[in-house]
């Protein structure tokens, strides 16, 4: 394995490293002010489009995909890198149009859509003239095991009829969100992985509804979201699914793979982040006649976490690579393996640093607590550390399948 970037790779690299240092960071605390303030923050605040036309002209835009001619032809784990930087700002994967869902919703467009399905919604997504929004959990099942879905998209001759409740669907209060994946039963006597398809809705669809946007931790996430969201006989045409019916966990596995990189080399960077924020926050405060950094076990919490991030990003850049050159498959455990790791150590990280600051850091003076429940979050999201757990194990025990058969008979 050589984790050194591709010189193209090492070239837009420094770029994005740049942007995100010197045009991103220095506004947000500004951004975010202004953004607060508003009676309605459901909004794109000039200063985002602006930043946006800036990368875009830089070439800084969809580096996320990777060997295709909708993106940039950046490998997984050059991008990889890409992302770390990315997530040193909660606003940043936005500007480079590298945010979650709509890379996923993309990936998959670019993978499965046909041509119809990728002029009317992959090139305005790769435009960033608009946002999208995924559809696949739902509050009445234990979405973990994504075969409980109840929600349904039935085929009624040349319609599909849409009905079922899903939320924690992120992106959908945007304001320049206009269409929605959604995942749901298709043919329930189907193979157990043949029964879902996945369906394109406009979010103007009659019978689509918002019932209400999802608070994390008491805050919105404005102007992205998560909601729940209802949909009662919506009908689109049947060129509407994608890759076919009893398509949808097909489609699921390959957009899950590179996406859980994405999130995992974000949060890094969100760890990089906070470490920083942790160790000025300990040199400059005092207390006992001593920096805070001096105090107690707070020099082993720094060399803890910088050896916790190093281990981390080796790991997701194993992943990245394993991706690239043996597939999704081949990076199975990996994947499941950095999905664990990865937010756990971010929100330790982000805990630890909300102690060294004191009561500032459970404010929204300071961005730890904000990270701090976006770590929480990230242990849920795209499947639960347990799930994740599961699988490592299952691949592993596979190794031993026969001594286990053995000692059963």
């Amino acid at each position: 394995m050589d984790f050194n970037p591709s010189e193209q790779g090492a070239k837009v690299l420094k770029q994005v490293t740049d942007f995100v240092n010197n045009e991103i960071i220095p506004i947000e605390k500004e951004y975010f002010q202004e953004l607060r303030s508003l009676d309605n923050s459901w909004v794109v605040l000039p200063i985002i489009d602006e930043l946006k036309a800036k990368a875009k002209a830089q070439g800084l835009w969809n580096l996320f995909l990777p060997k295709s001619e909708f993106g940039a032809g950046i490998s997984n784990a050059d991008y990889a890198m890409m992302a770390e930087q990315m997530g040193r700002s909660f606003i940043a994967p936005e500007i480079f149009n590298c945010n979650a869902p709509d890379t996923g919703n993309m990936e998959v467009l670019v993978h499965y859509g046909n041509k119809e399905q990728q002029d009317k919604w992959l090139k305005p997504l790769l435009a960033g003239e608009i946002r999208s929004a995924f559809c696949m959990t739902e509050p009445g099942v234990a979405s973990s095991d994504a075969t409980n879905m109840a929600a349904t998209a039935v085929v009624e001759g040349d319609e599909v009829v849409i009905n079922g409740r899903k939320w924690w669907s992120t992106g959908i209060g945007h304001p320049n969100c206009e269409v929605l994946i959604f995942m749901g039963l298709t043919d329930p006597d189907a193979p157990k992985h043949a029964q879902h398809s996945m369906v394109l809705i406009p979010k103007n669809t009659p019978g689509v509804k918002i019932e209400r946007m999802l608070p994390v931790f008491g805050e919105y996430d404005e102007p992205y979201g998560h909601g729940e969201v209802s949909f009662t006989d919506v009908r689109v045409p049947k060129e509407n699914i994608i890759a076919g019916p009893g398509k949808g966990f097909e489609i699921a596995q390959g957009r899950l793979g590179p996406g859980r990189v994405h999130h995992c080399m974000r949060a890094i960077g969100a760890a990089e982040r906070t470490l920083e924020l942790m160790i000025n926050r300990g040199i400059e405060r005092e207390a006992f006649g001593k920096p805070i950094i001096n105090l107690g076990g707070n020099r082993d919490i720094v060399a803890n976490a910088r050896m916790a991030i190093e281990q981390a990003r080796l790991l997701t850049l194993k992943c990245a690579w394993l991706l690239d050159t043996k597939g999704v498959i081949g990076a199975l455990s990996e994947v499941s393996q950095i999905k664990v790791v990865v937010p756990n150590m971010l929100q330790t990280i982000a805990d630890q640093a909300i102690q060294i600051h004191g009561g500032g850091g459970v404010s929204d003076d300071y961005d730890v607590a904000s990270i701090f429940a976006y770590a929480r979050c990230l242990r849920l999201a795209d499947g639960p550390d347990e799930v994740h757990r599961g699988m490592v194990a299952k691949i592993e025990l596979k190794k031993y399948s026969q001594k286990i058969k053995q000692l059963a008979k």
